[in-house]
């Protein structure tokens, strides 16, 4: 039995916090925690961070019959027409990375980012590609990012969770299969915060019941698990006894955690409004409290029609906080201990999707798995740079095809975390967050 499988089995008490608590690194970490901006839906690489100045000459022209082979689409066929963006690509900072008039904020932050214009995916619907960038497997069941990241270093925060999920817009497609410790024990399962009321449920206590109550309470509910764990040995049963010590040690930090009043106020204002806003401030907050990693999730960009109408408005929601994010990390000397990584599960096709015949405004772009763009800034990244390029119309990758697989095992690299080595056993046999695949990507890397 390896010590990370003693520690998750059989430690109890606090000392089993302690325990797991302390970091399991391979190798010395660049980065100490990772907020995930997840792009839930697919935006579009063509219209963000990839621009095709090619694509006007065949506007409106069907796709070359040459270039069809191979191509599979969710809902339109490869010989659709061809829609070149209306959208003005420029270089940025010194760097010189080309970025859409959709992103000025960003575009002031384009120094720090590592974009991969190179990125591939081996699944074209949502809920598998979800699954397949959040957890390795388009299979649902399997341990997330966030899960294995939580499960190879422990947590630094004591009063909160290890592993928090926020959300604004929608709920992903693939619900808590992004989030989900899978086979791994519960206490690396992610927490979501709610936007209204407690941030998670029950977090308040009921009128008439004060702390020592509480506290009363868990200690006669924690004897009694500790005896069914000695009398069974189910692992589990550690689990819950963390889970109830957490939520004790939550009911006092977590108020104060939402409370953003005493944050300045050209703090706020630089985040601006909204709740992607809000969430990409409350990350930052997180990360200063120890927590090893954070899920931010926007949904969603899935525009099969009016494309150019919803992109707009999630730019507009997302752009401004995820600039601010990055400024605020630098400014408080936490960019360089924190891994920033933005995307979805794939891009959008430079063919038209038009599901409102006639009308040039419902314009939309089906999925696209063959070719799209991530960014990447922070704790062992290398900024200022671009990975990857795909061919003049953005249909395929002809330079440092990006596996998602690659981009896990980089992104746990960042946290000295050799992904060949972050194993569990279960089902006879070792399973990984990278399967039999993953190759680091050392262009990425500072």
């Amino acid at each position: 039995m390896t010590r990370r499988e003693l520690l998750s089995r059989y430690a109890l008490g606090a000392g089993a916090w302690a325990l797991d608590a302390a970091p399991l690194p391979h190798a010395k970490p660049r980065a100490r925690s990772v907020i995930f901006l997840f792009m839930e839906g697919g935006p579009s690489q063509l219209d963000l961070l990839d621009a095709k100045p090619a694509l006007r000459k065949y506007d409106g022209q069907p796709l070359p019959e040459s270039m069809r082979a191979g191509l599979r689409f969710a809902f339109i066929q490869p010989g659709a027409s061809v829609w070149a963006s209306a959208r003005h690509f420029q270089p940025r900072g010194q760097s010189g990375i080309e970025m859409s008039d959709w992103m000025p904020h960003l575009a002031t932050q384009a120094d720090r980012l590592s974009v991969i214009r190179s990125m591939v995916s081996d699944q074209v619907n949502h809920v598998p590609g979800q699954l397949l960038l959040q957890c390795g497997s388009p299979l649902p069941g399997r341990p997330s990012l966030g899960a294995w990241t939580l499960y190879g270093l422990g947590s630094e925060a004591r009063d909160l969770p290890g592993f928090v999920v926020l959300f604004s817009g929608r709920a992903p497609q693939a619900s808590g299969g992004i989030y989900t410790s899978g086979f791994l024990p519960g206490t690396y399962q992610g927490t979501p915060f709610r936007d209204s009321g407690d941030a998670v449920l029950h977090l308040s206590n009921p009128t008439g019941v004060g702390r020592a109550d509480q506290r009363r309470k868990l200690d006669l509910i924690g004897d009694l698990n500790r005896q069914h764990q000695a009398d069974t040995g189910d692992p589990e049963t550690e689990s819950r006894i963390q889970a109830y010590e957490l939520a004790f040690r939550m009911q006092a930090a977590v108020p104060g955690l939402l409370d953003l009043s005493a944050e300045p106020a050209e703090v706020k204002a630089r985040y601006g409004p909204g709740r992607f806003a809000q969430n990409c401030l409350m990350a930052r907050r997180l990360v200063e409290r120890g927590v090893r990693f954070v899920l931010v999730s926007h949904a969603s960009w899935d525009d099969h029609a009016d494309l150019n109408k919803n992109h707009a408005l999630n730019c507009r929601l997302t752009d401004r906080p995820a600039a601010a994010l990055l400024e605020d990390l630098h400014a408080r000397g936490l960019l360089d201990s924190t891994l920033v990584v933005w995307g979805g599960e794939f891009g959008r096709t430079p063919l038209v999707q038009q599901e409102k015949p006639g009308r040039d405004e419902a314009k939309g772009r089906d999925h696209h798995p063959y070719a799209f763009s991530m960014w990447l800034a922070g704790g062992g990244i290398r900024p200022g740079q671009v990975i990857g390029r795909t061919d003049d119309f953005g249909l395929s990758v002809v330079e440092d095809k990006v596996e998602v697989h690659d981009l896990q095992a980089t992104i746990l690299h960042c946290l000295g975390l050799d992904h060949e080595k972050l194993t569990f056993r279960t089902q006879g046999r070792d399973f990984r967050l990278t399967d039999v695949g993953g190759v680091l990507l050392r262009k990425l890397l500072a």
